[in-house]
Formats: C-alpha cells, structure tokens, sequence
C-alpha cells in the first residue's frame, strides 16, 4: 500500500520550522528532506529514520521496523510526539550529508 500525500503533508507539518522541509516521491513512496538531505522515509504510512548513534538515546525504546523488503532496520517515528520528532530530526540533519548529484550517462 502507498503512502497518501496527506501524511507526508502531516510529517511535514510536524518538524516545520527547522530548516526547508520538502519531500520527493520515491518508487511509490516518499523521502522528506530537511535542508537538502534525506531525513524521514516515509512507507506504509509509517515514517522512517535511519539508526544512528547521534539519536540512540532519544530512541532507544522506540519501536523498530522495515520499511521494505531488503532494507535495513529503521526506527520507526511516533509523528504525533511533535517535540520528540523535531528533536530527532535536528540531530540527523546535523550528520546525514546532501547526497551527490549523479552524473547522468
């Protein structure tokens, strides 16, 4: 099942004003990004952030998931807990790189 627009207009809504948010479709599904880099994928309706130790204690009792056959285990974000979310999302911005452009063959 596909996610709907609406909830990653929610998850975007939920961690505004921390830098420019925006969001690119993905094989079906979405990728948010705050200040150019990916930080929340969104599947299912579910969103996803990668498992990193700059977020390890703000997660650690947090549920986990796949957001799809072949990835690698995600924390799966609570997108209702406002603060909590904003604060997770500050700390990957921080870490996670704008991706390369790739050169087109």
């Amino acid at each position: 099942m596909a996610s709907d627009i609406k909830f990653v207009e929610y998850v975007m809504e939920q961690i505004n004003g921390i830098g420019i948010v925006s969001y690119k479709r993905m094989f079906g599904e979405f990728m948010v990004y705050v200040n150019q880099k990916p930080v929340i994928g969104i599947c299912n309706n579910t969103a996803y952030v990668k498992i990193l130790d700059c977020i390890k204690a703000l997660c650690e009792n947090d549920e986990k998931g796949f957001p799809y056959n072949g990835a690698k285990e995600h924390y799966i974000l609570d997108i209702d807990n406002k603060n909590k979310v904003k604060k997770i999302v500050i700390e990957l911005e921080k870490v996670i790189p704008i991706p390369k452009k790739r050169i087109k063959k």
